[in-house]
């Protein structure tokens, strides 16, 4: 039996198992840094698979590193497992985790023989919180050569666009009064966060079509007759790389403050994680990767100029500044519902994102597979890191 074969026959043993782990996962969303239960299973599933699983890895309680196999050639598949806040797993991360675990238990059945070393590494807090970001400065990504995963999406894309992305909360102070007898004794926070809004707006003619600029107010007051004495928003800024993004921040920023010294109100920027590289897909690797998933029926359609305009971030970026990383989509048949939408979450737990996990999960254990026996690319992959 070929070592693909083998892997092939090692993730058919444990389909139904993973594919339930999928729906129970999708079934009790929990939000960044609060995964336990999820994270939980997953490492149970991989030590049962014989991982050797360090839980809690890198001083992050719901993360994890699961290590198999001893060959030359380190791979990492990277697992998400957080769910967005009130829509639950609206992304999808519960076919990301169990394809990782699939993939991961896959390639362990013959790393040795093919030369391998298997990292499945559970990363906490993609949606805001950049576990990856965390994991990678800590060493859980020392010795890789590189790293993995997919991500559903309504359709397929090999090398879908991801940008940089930054994201802070905004606070302002000011003083509370009676709204009505004594306005003139109030500053008011929830004006000074009304003329920033209003200054971002007016910036948003100057900006380069692929910046984003978006966010919520968290805080807008406590009772409509007191002036109100604190507020606060959640913002994300988006460039196509971290050098853009340095520029929209800055220029957002100068909106924040303008509401500040408007009104008088203090205002305190806090920084919610590192921000998010942009996406260096390795096209070779991406390559091999879409051979694989071709061969299971996945088709890649051309999108055009439109993938640009439906762009994302991760902290998978990060990763892929750090070594050669592919992120390929792998697609449910939502459409019209798209990620981050209620009904892009229904999709998550139906055949079509069952199937995902499948195909998700043996295509990349098969580009492990390809990627250990091709003498050249391994050692290039050797070679970057």
């Amino acid at each position: 039996m070929d070592a693909k074969a083998g892997a092939r026959e090692r993730f058919d043993e444990s389909r139904d198992a993973l594919v339930a782990l999928s729906h129970r996962i999708h079934a009790h969303p929990e939000v960044g840094f609060e995964e336990e239960r999820a994270s939980a299973w997953l490492a149970e599933s991989l030590a049962d698979g014989g991982f050797d699983v360090a839980r809690g890895a890198c001083d992050l309680p719901t993360a994890f590193v699961a290590r198999a196999g001893s060959g030359p050639l380190h791979l990492a598949i990277c697992a998400e497992y957080d769910s967005l806040p009130g829509i639950g797993h609206a992304c999808g991360h519960n076919i990301i985790a169990a394809a990782a675990v699939g993939a991961g238990l896959a390639l362990a059945k013959v790393a040795d023989d093919v030369g391998l070393t298997v990292s499945v590494i559970g990363t906490p807090a993609e949606e805001g919180g950049g576990g990856k970001v965390l994991m990678l400065e800590r060493g859980a990504f020392a010795g890789v050569h590189a790293a993995m995963m997919v991500h559903p999406a309504p359709l397929d894309a090999i090398e879908a666009p991801f940008i940089a992305a930054a994201q802070f909360e905004v606070r302002y102070t000011g003083k509370e009064a009676h709204a009505s007898a004594f306005p003139e004794q109030g500053i008011n926070a929830a004006d000074a966060l009304t003329i920033a809004q209003t200054s971002i707006g007016l910036l948003r003619q100057h900006i380069h079509s692929t910046d984003r600029i978006h966010g919520i107010i968290t805080k807008g007051g406590e009772a409509p007759n007191v002036v109100p004495g604190s507020t606060a928003a959640k913002y994300i800024v988006r460039a196509r790389d971290l050098r853009g993004l340095h520029r929209i921040r800055e220029r957002t920023l100068h909106c924040f403050e303008a509401g500040a010294l408007a009104t008088g109100a203090t205002l305190a920027v806090v920084e919610d994680h590192p921000p998010y590289a942009e996406m260096h897909h390795d096209h070779e690797l991406a390559l091999v990767y879409q051979r694989n998933a071709e061969v299971l029926g996945r088709k890649f359609p051309d999108f055009g100029a439109l993938l640009e305009r439906a762009a994302g971030s991760t902290d998978m970026g990060n990763i892929s500044l750090a070594m050669p990383s592919i992120h390929p989509v792998i697609g449910i048949d939502s459409l019209p519902a798209v990620n981050h939408q209620p009904e892009f979450a229904a999709h998550c737990a139906t055949e079509a994102g069952d199937k995902a996990v499948v195909d998700g999960a043996v295509a990349m254990a098969w580009t492990g597979i390809d990627l250990a026996g091709d003498a050249r690319i391994r050692a290039r992959l050797m070679e970057s890191t």
